[in-house]
């Protein structure tokens, strides 16, 4: 059995920056309600025109993560591509991925998990580097909130947390024996799908069908959030799964260098933070500038985490995220 560390990582974020302002000439709100809500002060959008998508930000993101592993894409045994934004209902991101980044037939597998997507598909990746099926591969988180939220004061208390970007690592097979992903703990409650969800365009709210069946007033194709109920639930699984990590690797909360969670909403971070005691050195957020970006929020956090330094080799890091589902889980790793 091998073990598996990450060798690379990068992230890309639209140019176009959206303030509370810019949301409050659309909708219902003003900077002191979002911040005071969410810590979020600005998000970035992709802007008609620019280029980009969720598969091309995921391109961007990943070629830097490739560079710093000193990869090339055909080094890369497979994809896993985790967003709930897909350029197209079907096929998934992962094969558009293969093909703009000129890769050979490798395996593309995309992961519907939502917030929680990230860390689901690096436990996959850490699962087929150990067993020593594949040496490299590719995680992605990349999502495209913008073109489907409701910029209206209906909708405000969904719009105003999303944005859009995109986080990529590369999973390698552990040549050195140091560090590495220690574990990775994964759970799902169903019962509350309800709580967090969009639930059209689907087989069940065909477009036809919405347009018929819904008056303007209750569309089923913008995302609906019950934002005390998720915040209760996300606190506790929150230190639950970070507890179960620790527990299992023999650690305790005293030893995280550094824990990114899934950037959610600020205050949830804080609570996290609070509860578990740790100091602001050993937490990284940055929702304040980019906004919830879901599945794409804590690989975005890990690179700048890593890029300014504030992790360093033999660190424990610990990654955490809650969502959708509703689904949770961590990853312990040693850096």
């Amino acid at each position: 059995m091998y073990t598996s560390k990450i060798t690379g990582l990068g992230y890309y974020v639209p140019e176009n920056i959206v303030t509370n302002d810019d949301l409050s000439k659309l909708m219902d709100t003003n900077d002191a309600w979002i911040q005071e809500r969410t810590g979020i002060k600005e998000r970035r959008h992709i802007k008609k025109g620019d280029g980009n998508s969720t598969s091309v930000m995921a391109v961007k993101a990943s070629t830097i993560a490739l560079e710093r592993a000193k990869l090339v894409p055909n080094d890369i045994d497979m994809i896993v591509f985790a967003t709930l934004s897909p350029d197209m209902y079907f096929p998934g991101g992962g094969v558009e991925v293969q093909e703009m980044m000129g890769m050979r037939t490798i395996p593309a597998l995309d992961v519907r998990n939502q917030c929680s997507g990230f860390v689901y598909a690096i436990s996959v990746a850490d699962q087929f580097v150990k067993t020593g099926m594949y040496k490299n591969v590719l995680v992605i988180g990349s999502e495209n909130h913008s073109g489907g939220l409701d910029f209206t004061t209906r909708g405000r208390n969904v719009s105003v947390i999303f944005g859009d970007g995109a986080g990529a690592v590369v999973v390698s097979r552990n040549e050195t024996g140091k560090g590495g992903i220690l574990s990775t703990h994964l759970h799902s409650e169903g019962q509350h799908k309800n709580e967090l969800s969009l639930k059209g365009p689907s087989t069940e709210h065909w477009v036809p069908q919405i347009i018929a069946e819904n008056p303007q007033e209750d569309i089923p194709y913008y995302p609906v959030m019950n934002g005390q109920f998720v915040f209760k639930h996300a606190i506790v699984r929150f230190s639950e799964v970070i507890r179960e990590g620790l527990e299992a690797n023999n650690l305790e909360v005293k030893d995280i260098d550094m824990l990114i969670p899934h950037q959610a909403n600020l205050r949830i971070s804080q609570f996290i933070q609070h509860k578990l005691k740790l100091t602001d050195d050993q937490v990284f957020n940055n929702i304040q500038k980019y906004g919830n970006t879901t599945a794409a929020s804590i690989p975005i956090a890990l690179t700048e985490a890593w890029e300014e330094g504030k992790i360093k080799e033999g660190d424990l890091v610990v990654l955490a995220a809650f969502g959708s589902g509703f689904t949770w889980g961590s990853v312990i790793i040693r850096w």
